[in-house]
């Protein structure tokens, strides 16, 4: 899987804007794969990341609702963004703030479902 999991990565990081593509453990924000640019902190991304989607993914589930497919942290420096891969594993992009971040959501979604 990591030979596989590294090549995903790369597809997302080739998007104009893309400063980095990880695959991160959803229980304990631990970084499975990754492929960032010099600068991106990774730990602290996939520590959120995981963090922000387990508690989103909680209050939904209070509400009666189904956990969200992807979840889009928008910064005045860039966004985050982070879907669900299937098997606990969470598929995240870090962007700058001028990326097309709909075909990011796009790149994500087909992403995490290859790696489900």
């Amino acid at each position: 899987m990591t030979n596989f999991a590294q090549q995903v990565l790369e597809e997302v990081t080739r998007i104009p804007g893309v400063r980095g593509a990880l695959l991160v453990s959803e229980d304990d924000g631990l970084i499975v794969a990754e492929a960032l640019m010099e600068g991106v902190d990774g730990p602290a991304v996939a520590a959120l990341a995981a963090s922000l989607t387990g508690r989103l993914g909680r209050a939904t589930r209070a509400l009666g609702k189904a956990a969200p497919v992807l979840l889009h942290l928008q910064a005045t420096g860039g966004a985050v963004f982070s879907a669900a891969g299937g098997e606990g594993l969470l598929l995240v992009a870090v962007t700058a703030a001028d990326v097309n971040a709909g075909l990011v959501r796009l790149s994500l979604l087909d992403a995490a479902g290859r790696l489900s």
